[in-house]
């Protein structure tokens, strides 16, 4: 895209952004809460917080998640606490958590796969929430611009399900650019992006039918031949991305 000429600047300005929200909000805000899953996006999103100083939980929230992700997602939370003192690494399994719920809700409710993934993401954004409550913290997005408001990639009330959003303006490669820049475990910047919902190997591309490069042109530009899979996909997802519709008296 290159819209951003200096990838120090903008780190600068995002840990600014962030620490300028908490300092107007200090009164009720004690600090931040980010899901780490193992990808690009939350692997940068919690080394901004990190970076401003004030207090970054670190979550970690594996659920029939497949191993290299597990080993990702861990490895960057624990690798950011003797960095930043001010981070702390929490692990919270959810394996059993949503094997439980499952159990106790009728056949009939549970064989379509998409609910199923999605079922997962609400369980983990509840449980920042209980962190991010227990300790008077908000909850951080991790969204990209691609995926909050290009094609609605996201879970309602799931991982879009946040307080703030400092990474939804970056288009995804720019998010890679600056996870380049902050010296994120290469393992991390050069992985397929995928959600880590589902039960086989299917990454983001596999799921929309185009790759983020082809997205960001069509978003951009409105050429190139995603043109036609960013207008499905934000056609059927305006649910999400729009305001809730509320009947006026």
């Amino acid at each position: 895209m290159n819209r951003i000429k200096d990838y120090e600047v903008l780190k600068n300005d995002i840990v600014k952004w962030l620490a300028d929200y908490y300092w107007m909000h200090s009164g009720n805000i004690k600090g931040f809460v980010v899901g780490v899953s193992g990808g690009i996006d939350s692997a940068v999103v919690s080394t901004l917080c990190a970076e401003t100083g004030l207090p970054t939980y670190a979550v970690t929230m594996p659920l029939h998640s497949k191993k290299k992700n597990t080993e990702l997602s861990e490895a960057h939370a624990y690798g950011l606490v003797p960095k930043y003192p001010n981070v702390t690494m929490v692990n919270v399994d959810l394996t059993r958590t949503y094997d439980t719920m499952m159990t106790w809700v009728d056949d009939t409710f549970t064989g379509n796969e998409l609910a199923n993934a999605n079922t997962k993401s609400r369980l983990r954004m509840t449980t920042l929430y209980q962190i991010a409550g227990a300790k008077g913290c908000i909850v951080v997005g991790t969204g990209n611009k691609v995926e909050d408001y290009g094609i609605g990639f996201y879970t309602k009330y799931g991982d879009g399900g946040v307080d703030i959003a400092p990474i939804a303006d970056l288009y995804k490669t720019e998010v890679w650019e600056l996870g380049e820049f902050l010296d994120i475990d290469e393992r991390i910047c050069n992985a397929k992006p995928t959600d880590g919902l589902w039960d086989d190997d299917r990454n983001d591309e596999d799921q929309i039918g185009a790759s983020y490069e082809q997205l960001e042109e069509a978003m951009e530009y409105g050429t190139g031949p995603a043109v036609d899979i960013l207008n499905k996909f934000s056609r059927n997802n305006q649910h999400k991305m729009q305001p809730i519709p509320t009947f006026k008296l």
